[in-house]
């Protein structure tokens, strides 16, 4: 018998450890497939909500917000990179810019109102676009792109980019999770009630999913 746990997956696009820990959830899924389905839902966390339309390089952001020094940011850098490759995840770390995200969660909060699937096919194509391929998710024309190479519709994705649309709801749930008490991401919520913090290896998912499917849970 299969049990379907609710996942809500609380994260923000120009997170590394969010890339990480939803490719690590998604092979503990195939990994306890026989006993537990998942119905996943992404929501929407700012880290930087501040950034302006041109962004910042990586290493000064860090630097400045985290106190990271160049030894500390390589060490730091080769760790994601190394966990990503793990997990079939290319990170390219070098010479990168971070962006205000605003806009491509508002095209995740559509594309979740088409389907779970495409929200999750449009969350992994933002996830590579930016680690992977160095592009800005604050651009209008990539987030169309990206929004295409999911399965939705390319003019809507342009016509809500050219507005407002979902900001109103997007900034409602990124209130409601802070309210909730979440203040890191990635964050995994398993049915409302159990909360999985961080890039957790899949094994440490698997065995959760496992334990809360089979009401062992602490």
């Amino acid at each position: 018998m299969i049990t379907t746990l609710k996942i809500d997956f609380v994260s923000d696009v120009s997170c590394p450890w969010c890339a990480v820990g939803l490719a690590s959830l998604l092979e503990a899924a195939g990994q306890v497939r026989d006993a537990v389905a998942l119905d996943l839902r992404f929501h929407p966390f700012e880290l930087n909500p501040q950034l302006g339309a041109d962004g910042q390089d990586v290493a000064e952001h860090l630097m400045h917000k985290y106190g990271m020094g160049p030894e500390q940011l390589a060490q730091n850098q080769e760790a994601i990179r190394a966990r990503g490759a793990e997990l079939g995840f290319t990170f390219n770390m070098g010479g990168r810019r971070i962006y205000n995200t605003f806009d491509a969660h508002r095209l995740l909060h559509w594309a979740g109102e088409q389907g779970t699937a495409q929200q999750l096919a449009l969350k992994r194509a933002l996830f590579a676009a930016y680690f992977t391929d160095g592009r800005n998710p604050s651009d209008a024309g990539t987030l169309v792109q990206l929004a295409q190479s999911a399965g939705l519709d390319a003019d809507e994705a342009r016509d809500i980019l050219a507005g407002d649309r979902y900001a109103d709801a997007v900034r409602s749930e990124e209130a409601f999770y802070q309210q909730q008490g979440i203040t890191a991401v990635p964050a995994v919520i398993v049915n409302e009630q159990y909360l999985i913090s961080g890039g957790q290896p899949p094994e440490v998912f698997a065995r959760a999913l496992r334990q809360i499917a089979g009401g062992d849970a602490g």
